[in-house]
């Protein structure tokens, strides 16, 4: 189930919260996790019976963990069968493909036989629920945190459907104790709705827009050079529109259920090195990269060299955690080896001396160097690409008759309303905290969802982009 269908917003939404509301507490966390395996397994029923298995997996290894009289050796077991379990379930659902195809492209070069490759169906939001299963196990094995009051409060912090498909990445120890005992205020439900509604208006009014100009680019033969770097241009919007529009409605329907989430993006494209940048976009994902790989391979403490090692590593690895191409892997070299470069000056970049404009410009379009890996379907493409960028591949006739579907007057507000946002400082989720809020701003904000609406039931349907990772 997609939060930007009308089957969301006026059945499942308005249904979940009637019962919620009108449940006692006590059984609220379960009908959080019954509500939310139906939310899953709206697009396919047995990707619940995946998710169950795992959970009560990881919980009974959490038991095993923390059970009283437990040695150090036993823990140390039960953390490592359980991190060999889930790696392995989502090695195998994510990157069994990949792996075998490449295995077979290397046969082919020295002449021996292809192997037949099965075809795996890729679950939804594996990556998301088995990071926050991996982050509760090893937190508990590190002493950060108290086991969950029972398998129906672990269910719901697995299940969550506010951040089950595509984060944020939320750790146990953040909702402990907010799964025990929340804050449920009118303040706070008005606070989500409007976020909600903010977040929604990204999706629909900007990502979407952006994305049907940058796959025209993308998907066009050979574009000219202004056309290339204005598809990729649309790309960045829609990534990030994309992204933190779902972000800011995870958050947003959290607070309608009394959760307080952190805050995933900061206004990525204002940063003014890389370093910033990783400060700043998908922060979860980051932290957990940091806390749960970086700093147990070394992070810094093991001496400049093994610092650079360990960046190189811990951005390989997240590349390929967005998904199962070499287009991923690359991108995460590439982002790896500007971190190294700016490590190895400090936590500067090299332009670090330039004006502040500047300094975020030149960020910006690193940054959209490193967005064409992430959008073309293969290196072949993304190498074809950046010719194109550059005035290295001659425009194909045809890509002449792009401008005619690029440079409408829709498409030209939708890409200066979006660079207009990405570089204000005043972010969504800071205005909907730092201000009390009241249904009166609410009712504010409903002509923006109204129109939001009437745009979504004119456009194809269009499921979030990390829906893929």
């Amino acid at each position: 189930m997609v939060f930007t269908t009308h089957i969301f917003l006026f059945y499942f939404l308005p249904l979940f919260l009637a019962a919620y509301y009108g449940l006692p507490p006590r059984w609220r966390n379960l009908w959080i996790t019954v509500a939310s395996y139906v939310f899953y397994g709206w697009w396919e029923p047995w990707f619940v019976c995946l998710m169950l298995f795992t959970t009560g997996m990881d919980f009974c290894w959490g038991k095993v963990i923390t059970r009283s009289g437990a040695t150090r050796r036993q823990q140390k077991a039960a953390l490592v069968a359980c991190v060999v379990t889930n790696l392995g379930l989502l090695g195998f659902f994510k990157y069994y493909m990949f792996a075998a195809e490449t295995l077979n492209s290397l046969f082919a070069l020295v002449g021996a036989e292809r192997f037949h490759v099965m075809t795996v169906v890729l679950p939804i939001g594996i990556s998301f629920y088995t990071f926050h299963s991996l982050t509760y196990i090893i937190d508990l094995y590190r002493g950060h945190a108290t086991p969950a009051r029972s398998l129906t409060d672990f269910s719901a912090f697995v299940a969550l459907f506010p951040d089950l498909v595509a984060g944020p990445i939320i750790r146990y120890k953040t909702l402990a104790a907010q799964l025990a005992v929340r804050e449920h205020t009118l303040e706070r439900f008005a606070s989500g709705v409007t976020l909600f509604i903010l977040g929604f208006a990204k999706k629909i009014l900007l990502a979407n827009p952006a994305g049907n100009a940058a796959d025209a680019v993308f998907n066009a033969a050979a574009p000219g050079v202004l056309d290339a770097w204005f598809g990729v241009l649309a790309y960045s919007f829609q990534i990030y529109f994309d992204f933190c529009g779902y972000s800011d409605m995870a958050v947003g329907l959290g607070r309608m259920l009394g959760f307080e989430y952190l805050k995933n993006f900061d206004a990525p494209y204002r940063s003014e090195s890389i370093t910033e940048v990783w400060r700043r976009w998908h922060i979860s994902l980051s932290s957990v990269l940091r806390d749960y790989l970086y700093h147990p391979l070394g992070g810094s403490r093991l001496g400049e060299h093994r610092t650079y090692v360990n960046l190189a590593i811990v951005m390989l690895l997240g590349g390929l955690w967005h998904g199962a191409k070499w287009n991923f892997v690359l991108w995460g070299a590439f982002h790896g080896a500007l971190l190294a470069g700016e490590r190895w000056r400090g936590k500067t970049s090299l332009y670090a001396g330039w004006p502040r404009a500047f300094r975020v410009g030149f960020t910006f379009a690193l940054m959209l160097l490193s967005w064409v890996l992430f959008r073309a379907d293969n290196l072949t493409l993304a190498g074809g690409y950046y010719g194109a960028l550059f005035g290295l591949v001659p425009a194909a006739p045809e890509s002449l008759l792009l401008g005619a579907t690029l440079h409408t007057p829709l498409t030209l507000l939708v890409m200066a309303f979006s660079a207009l946002l990405i570089f204000q400082p005043v972010q969504a989720h800071d205005w909907t905290i730092n201000r009390p809020l009241s249904w009166g701003r609410v009712a504010a904000l409903l002509p923006l969802f109204v129109l939001s609406l009437l745009v979504m039931y004119s456009q194809a349907f269009n499921p979030f982009l990390y829906f893929q990772f």
